[in-house]
């Protein structure tokens, strides 16, 4: 089981802001298990909190932006995407100014700060949000497309198409995280020199410069009209005498655009509040769509709140009914755990499989056979006590016990044919023998039954 991660220190950074032109100072700390990505603005009286959530986004016009009530920061997409691929569960973010620097127009100076001050592992599991079946949010006017496909880790294709004898299409695509760094984090943000003067009129980039962005001159323009928008940027004139990339320093990569692309829609998802296993497609992405889908993937996990674990039946189990015999005292009819499939430091996963032959439907009830919702929380409590047994040197020689139960709630029915997934996580460390544990039961990807359970541990004699 994978802990969350938190920065070993803090570390800073300075530049301009790409629409605003104030110089900033951004600030990288460690934060404790559960925080998440919160961002604090320190000019501001009483220095003001936004969580960096999809449901903060106010804006997304050239950039990604959160806010709460008249707070906001904007252009925070590239220190995202850096934090989410290095797996960054929980940091607090400390900047002066209304929106992040720029920088050099991409996540390199963010993933580099990272990279020098390190991660520390933490004691709380990582909560992944774990994709179980297609999502998608299109947009018929523009063409966009975000598809979210099941996989057993984060990947992502992306691909880029503009009406441009420059920039046509390109395609990007990341496999693995541990890529992001040396193959993504240095791909620039990019604009086309016929947006600037749109751009300028709506009080954007006003940071904006050869060195923080890819520039394309896509359509001629009379040197004097380049002039002109440089005059308004406050840049020097360049003489450009051919289509193509404008920039002071060349292209990292040939595909360097869809790359940055592909970098923005990692740090829009980084909004979920949770990391993602998943493949995602990506067709003409940008900001407002790929807020769309972290919309929609937010909803989801409000709706659920608790993710099934995965359950392949076909995968062998850490522990059979023979080996869940020698630790449990229970014999038929009151043995309710087949098999367990996973175990961490903290946490088991467990498995029966309801067949109508139970011995309880005989009497609960001959029309309607439905299982007992106290047998549900005796399944729940043998399955902790596996846990627990697992974690004492001659397990055989132990017998746990109730000593309370809290919490109980039964949310479905199961019937004859259900296959029951028992999720049971200790609340606290296990100390004098007292393990104290949460509990659910899943049927398919449903909540069925919860509960708290207090238990105590005790050599047999």
């Amino acid at each position: 089981m994978q802990k969350q991660k938190t920065l070993a220190s803090e570390f800073s950074l300075q530049g301009k802001g790409l629409h605003t032109g104030l110089d900033i100072h951004i600030t990288f700390k460690p934060a404790p298990e559960n925080h998440g990505y919160q961002i604090r603005r320190t000019d501001l009286e009483g220095a003001p909190i936004v969580e960096a959530l999809a449901e903060n986004v106010i804006n997304t016009q050239r950039g990604t932006v959160v806010g709460k009530k008249d707070v906001q920061i904007s252009t925070i997409e590239h220190a995202m995407a850096a934090l989410y691929a290095w797996e960054v569960d929980n940091c607090l973010i400390e900047v002066d100014a209304p929106e992040f620097p720029i920088l050099d127009g991409s996540a390199h100076p963010f993933s580099e700060g990272i990279r020098s001050v390190g991660l520390t592992e933490q004691n709380a599991p990582r909560d992944y949000y774990i994709v179980r079946h297609k999502m998608e949010v299109k947009d018929e006017k523009t063409g966009s497309s975000l598809t979210i496909l099941p996989d057993d880790r984060f990947s992502m294709n992306v691909l880029i198409d503009f009406d441009s004898p420059v920039l046509s299409n390109q395609y990007a695509t990341l496999s693995d995280l541990s890529q992001f760094a040396d193959e993504i984090a240095a791909s620039r943000t990019f604009v086309f020199v016929r947006e600037i003067e749109m751009l300028l009129q709506n009080g954007l980039i006003k940071g904006g410069d050869l060195d923080n962005a890819i520039v394309i001159y896509d359509r001629e323009m009379p040197q004097a009209e380049l002039d002109r928008i440089a005059d308004e940027l406050g840049l020097p004139h360049k003489s450009v005498c051919e289509l193509g990339y404008v920039n002071n320093k060349p292209l990292a990569y040939a595909n360097e655009p869809a790359r940055h692309k592909l970098l923005d829609v990692i740090g829009d998802l980084a909004l979920i509040g949770k990391p993602i296993k998943g493949h995602i497609i990506a067709t003409r992405p940008g900001h407002k769509i790929n807020n769309q889908l972290a919309q929609v993937i937010r909803k989801d996990i409000k709706l659920n709140s608790i993710q099934a674990p995965v359950y392949d039946p076909n995968r062998e189990p850490l522990m059979d009914i023979n080996r869940i015999r020698e630790l449990l005292p229970h014999r038929y009819p009151f043995l309710l755990v087949d098999k367990i499939i996973e175990i961490g430091g903290d946490y088991i996963v467990g498995i029966k499989n309801v067949s109508v032959n139970e011995p309880f439907f005989q009497g609960h009830f001959p029309q309607e056979p439905i299982m007992p919702g106290v047998l549900l929380v005796e399944a729940m409590a043998q399955t902790g006590g596996l846990l627990v047994l697992n974690s004492v040197d001659e397990p055989e020689r132990y017998s746990t016990y109730f000593m309370k139960i809290d919490g109980v709630k039964f949310r479905q029915k199961v019937v004859p044919g259900d296959t029951l997934i028992f999720r049971l996580q200790l609340i606290s460390p296990i100390r004098r023998g007292i393990s104290t544990m949460k509990g659910y039961v899943f049927v398919g990807e449903k909540v069925v039954c919860e509960a708290e359970f207090m238990a105590q541990i005790v050599k047999n004699k």
